[in-house]
């Protein structure tokens, strides 16, 4: 888990040094999810195929959906946050997964769950600052990739008993290419430098290796014990947003980003 959040780590890192050096979002989409598939078809080779119900593949699309979209918002946001701040929204996915997970798994949401949930958006507000001067809109849009990382994680969950992992990640793959592939050969620019070149395809890469890698934790340890190295994730990015682009979290940032991720932990304390 510590391994797959530090490369979705180079994965924004990337991303925000690219679109601050002018390369297009979709572009950056596009490329993530085509070396996404390139890797993961190599795998699917070997794998013998079995049919699936309609229901089914409509799920997998609707999950693929889910973290194509997330990840097209959170591209275009990087562009305008620290990364500290990114960070610290999208993580606000665990509070809002208990929504989700009681509507689509039928999960029960006790007292202590519905406290976390207000913290969770307590410290949104800490972070975006609705009510003074300084209202942070792209905080605000990164609302968006939380929420769709949340019904990301529950469809995964409710698929895991019927498709392998394997699969889920060559739709994801198909998909992103496909529905990316117009605006990504209409937008293409060469990167201007050999290191973007390399970062051009390595977010792609370093995408899928998270995912793999996150996918191997789940296989050795529970959810449960596992939720909360997640949170690692935002001193990964708060690390590299001051070593790269020298933004140092205010205190505003470090105290919402405190408060999201009490609210997480007290989720995951009422589950475990």
């Amino acid at each position: 888990m510590l391994l797959a959040n530090l490369l979705f780590a180079f994965v924004d890192t990337s991303t925000k040094w690219l679109v601050g050096g002018g390369a297009v979002v979709l572009q950056l989409a596009f490329m993530r999810y085509a070396v996404h598939l390139a890797i993961t078809s190599v795998d699917m080779g070997r794998v013998r195929w079995e049919p699936l119900r309609w229901r089914t593949h409509a799920l997998i699309a609707l999950r693929a959906f889910c973290l194509i979209s997330s990840t097209i918002v959170n591209f275009y946001a990087l562009g305008h946050l620290p990364l500290a701040v990114s960070a610290a929204m999208l993580y606000l996915a665990p509070v809002i997964t208990c929504l989700f997970a009681a509507w689509l798994l039928g999960e029960r949401i006790g007292p202590g769950h519905l406290l976390a949930i207000l913290l969770g958006f307590a410290g949104v507000l800490i972070i975006v600052r609705p009510f003074g001067e300084e209202v942070n809109l792209y905080a605000l849009l990164m609302l968006y990739p939380a929420a769709g990382m949340s019904l990301y994680s529950v469809l995964t969950r409710k698929l895991a008993g019927q498709v392998r992992s394997g699969l889920m990640q060559f739709y994801t793959g198909v998909l992103g290419t496909v529905v990316l592939l117009p605006f990504g050969i209409a937008l293409w620019e060469n990167p201007d430098s050999g290191l973007a070149w390399v970062l051009l395809f390595a977010i792609g890469a370093f995408a899928w290796a998270g995912h793999e890698a996150m996918t191997r934790a789940h296989a050795h340890g529970e959810a449960s014990v596992l939720m909360p190295f997640g949170y690692v994730f935002v001193v990964y990015l708060s690390i590299a947003g001051w070593i790269v682009f020298g933004d140092v979290p205010d205190g505003p940032t470090i105290l919402g980003a405190i408060t999201i991720c009490a609210a997480g932990l007290i989720i995951w304390r009422l589950r475990s």
